[in-house]
């Protein structure tokens, strides 16, 4: 797969498009074949070097944020096929051409939904629900 990658500390200019290995779901996640990703605050700093990435993500692929098709389910994800349009989080990785993620990470695109809407979406939405819902 194709992916932005971190060489090393820095601005914009520090990111390279590179082929690197394609990732594998495990038992509870699905692979997604990214449509589109977004761009924070917290890649920002990564690729500047002061957000890591959490442990089993990736940390020189910057991306918190993605919107794609399901193509791939680990053994015991339910609830979703492949084709599923989906939109979600990641501890990083969503400037690549494919992730992995947590099903539970990810949700169902609304139908009037394009891919750059509902990558645009997750940080937020997610934050205003667990706010909101579960505080």
């Amino acid at each position: 797969m194709r992916a932005a990658v971190i060489t090393e500390p820095g601005g914009p200019d520090v990111l390279r498009i590179m082929d690197v290995a394609d990732p594998s779901p495990g038992p509870e996640d699905i692979l997604i074949d990214v449509k589109a990703s977004a761009l924070n605050r917290a890649d920002t700093i990564q690729r500047q070097g002061g957000y890591p990435a959490p442990p089993g993500s990736p940390s020189d692929i910057p991306g918190l944020e993605f919107s794609g098709i399901v193509l791939e389910l680990g053994e015991r994800v339910t609830g979703m096929q492949q084709g599923d349009r989906v939109f979600g989080l990641l501890g990083g990785g969503g400037y690549a051409t494919r992730v992995i993620t947590h099903h539970r990470m990810a949700i169902p695109m609304p139908d009037s939904w394009g891919f750059i809407q509902a990558a645009a979406t997750p940080e937020v939405y997610f934050t205003a629900y667990d706010a909101l819902f579960n505080r």
